[in-house]
């Protein structure tokens, strides 16, 4: 598959062709895709929301009211959810929300994400991420001039320091190094600006078996 590869500067750019990116037909890889997705989702849920029961909550277990004769409904103690004080019904209880997705299926995700992405034209190539001092608006300016708008993910093989300072302030770009993107990162951003050597290592990980 042919990329667009931007100089360091981003001014000019030239087309070169990966023989080894991954191709796929049809449906193939996309269930795989949508579970991982769901799966990184509920890894990051806290599961921390509690809220007390009738048996959690600190009310006197003494009746309300003698059972019969009052002309009042039947109640019991205090701690019940029908009185304000009492415990919650039904609220929800602290667990455990994450998902175990096996290594073929993340491979097989990972593939079918990197080609989606490929297909839609959301990954560009430079040939480094290089910036003479760490300023923000040194950086904003490359990113520029390849994704004027929208949410952008730099990805390299190792950040030097000029480029990561530069970087960590712009609010629609997000930095990650090559051994660390997920398929989740892959699908959630607008653009995907990689470097030639981040991209060497993306397609690496991808033909592991």
């Amino acid at each position: 598959m042919k990329f667009k590869v931007y100089s360091a500067d981003a001014s000019s750019s030239t087309e070169k062709d990966f023989d080894n990116f991954p191709a796929f037909e049809g449906n193939k890889g996309l269930q795989a895709l949508k579970d991982v997705i769901v799966a990184y989702q509920a890894n990051n849920r806290q599961g921390t929301a509690k809220a007390k029961t009738r048996s959690d909550v600190n009310r006197t277990g003494k009746k309300v009211y003698r059972q019969k004769g009052t002309g009042n409904a039947r109640h019991g103690d205090r701690g019940a959810p029908i009185f304000v004080g009492g415990g919650v019904a039904h609220g929800p209880k602290v667990r455990d929300w994450s998902k175990h997705i096996n290594k073929r299926v993340k491979t097989l995700a990972f593939k079918r994400a990197l080609f989606n992405k490929a297909s839609e034209g959301g990954l560009d190539l430079i040939e480094k991420f290089e910036v003479e001092q760490p300023k923000t608006k040194l950086f904003n300016s490359l990113i520029g001039k390849i994704q004027p708008k929208g949410k952008v993910l730099i990805v390299d093989s190792e950040f030097n320091d000029n480029a990561a300072l530069a970087a960590r302030n712009i609010d629609r770009v997000y930095i990650v190094d090559a051994d660390s993107i997920n398929a989740w990162d892959l699908m959630r951003f607008d653009k995907i600006v990689a470097s030639e050597e981040g991209f060497n290592r993306i397609l690496e990980r991808a033909n592991q078996r």
